[in-house]
């Protein structure tokens, strides 16, 4: 799902202190927002910021050294032309950075046009990564999943299944054996590009994890700051279900892998059955190196069934 478009002043708000910059002009209206087409057909936070060489309708244009100049050298007649253009487009918010001063038409055309104007001594690029990461969590399709979502081996892993199968106290385990933390119970799920899908705590649940029978860890105070992690990208969901279940439903030996359509994106998958005896830790570790090996084009099943094959030519 798309939220509602976010508002200048919030963006203002967000990054007064780590951006430093002024509000010169446009101040009458606060709450400009983007505009909802412009945010639909937005395939990243990239389509919604950028310089003014590549100006599109509705986008937050930052206004750098080279742009500056580009304005400051023309004639009057030409920079009259060019600012108004940027304003006929009606960029949300537009920022000056690299410590210049805008040109004196370009304030007055946006106190007019009631365009929100930011000025900041940081350096453009430095605006733009920051204003892109901020519109990328606000505007990227979102969902939010029941599981444990872990940092593996380097691997987002998010570990599911049906309730009581033990995935908070299996989570710790794997804690305890080096790996790390995201969220635990609810995980916020982001489409943060055309191929990559990111995992991040919700805020209440930060650190926190829940083991039936001792109740709420924070697992950052018992274990240190190197047992939790702030996001990672998701590229393994492991499913636990009981014996019963995986005899009834799934096949011993997949002979391809198991994806799971998460926010229009297939995501691997491993399904783990859990009985008695069984380590389910040793077996996910071992999930996600082998998910990782076949991330690196080596696939142990196939080469199997060509091995396979190959002895069955030989007799």
């Amino acid at each position: 799902m798309k939220p509602s478009s976010m508002s200048a002043e919030a963006l203002f708000e967000a990054h007064r202190e780590a951006l430093r910059w002024e509000w010169i002009a446009g101040h009458a209206h606060p709450e400009r927002r983007f505009d909802d087409t412009a945010v639909r057909d937005a395939r990243s936070s990239a389509d919604l910021i950028g310089y003014l060489n590549y100006i599109h309708p509705y986008r937050v244009q930052i206004v750098g050294s080279r742009e500056s100049a580009y304005l400051q050298a023309s004639s009057p007649e030409d920079q009259e032309r060019r600012i108004s253009r940027i304003v006929t487009l009606e960029p949300p918010v537009l920022i000056v950075a690299d410590a210049q001063t805008p040109p004196n038409r370009l304030v007055a055309m946006c106190e007019r046009a009631e365009i929100p104007l930011f000025v900041t001594a940081e350096s453009a690029g430095h605006v733009i990564d920051v204003v892109r990461d901020y519109l990328g969590q606000l505007f990227a399709e979102r969902t939010t999943r029941h599981g444990v979502f872990m940092d593996i081996l380097g691997l987002g892993v998010l570990l599911t299944g049906e309730s009581g199968l033990g995935k908070s106290e299996l989570g710790l385990e794997l804690i305890s054996r080096g790996h790390g933390l995201v969220a635990d119970d609810a995980v916020d799920l982001y489409r943060i590009s055309q191929t990559g899908i990111e995992g991040r705590c919700p805020e209440l649940l930060m650190n926190l994890l829940e083991v039936r029978g001792i109740g709420l860890l924070d697992i950052k105070a018992i274990f240190g700051e190197t047992a939790v992690r702030r996001k990672m990208r998701l590229k393994l969901i492991v499913h636990l279900v009981r014996k019963e279940t995986m005899e009834r439903e799934f096949e011993r030996l997949p002979y391809e892998p198991l994806y799971e359509d998460i926010l229009g994106l297939p995501v691997r998958k491993v399904v783990i059955a859990v009985d008695a005896g069984r380590n389910l830790a040793v077996l996910v570790e071992a999930a996600v190196r082998n998910t990782i090996l076949q991330l690196r084009g080596i696939d142990t099943y196939q080469e199997f069934i060509a091995r396979h094959q190959r002895a069955m030519e030989r007799e």
